[in-house]
């Protein structure tokens, strides 16, 4: 039983011409599980197992790694924040150029820092939860 690609049949993965696929590993998966693997195989156009064997070999070769959808929150924070802190940066050096960031009001050298720190308060909170989150491969 496989999803429906956009050409109407089922997709699989490409094949290696140089090594056949012998081998195999037996997935178990309740209804649920199973149901959220045919829906991520589907949104790709692909079967459950070509899917689940692709996912499987990225998280393998570390192409992939997985992480809870706390730690994607907590990822995304980061990002905001390191972007945030770009543009406190630049900011900074405006002020220190000229006395006046971008086109706009004048501002002091003390709202531009204290904007900074708590920039780096918000990157060193995210930080640590996502080496919370980490756990050491065994």
């Amino acid at each position: 039983m496989g999803i429906e690609g956009p050409s109407g049949g089922s997709r699989r993965r490409e094949r290696l011409t140089s090594a056949p696929r012998g081998r195999r590993v037996n997935l178990s998966f309740n209804d649920a599980e199973l149901e959220v693997v045919r829906l991520a195989a589907g949104r790709e156009g692909m079967s459950p197992a070509s899917w689940a064997g692709r996912q499987v070999m990225a998280v393998a070769q570390h192409v992939l790694v997985p992480v809870s959808r706390d730690a994607g929150d907590v990822l995304r924070e980061l990002i905001q924040a390191r972007v945030e802190l770009r543009e406190t940066v630049a900011a900074l050096r405006a002020l220190a150029a000229t006395g006046v960031p971008g086109a706009g009001a004048p501002v002091s050298a003390d709202t531009v820092v204290e904007e900074a720190l708590k920039v780096v308060a918000r990157l060193d909170a995210a930080t640590v939860a996502v080496m919370r989150e980490r756990r050491p491969r065994s």
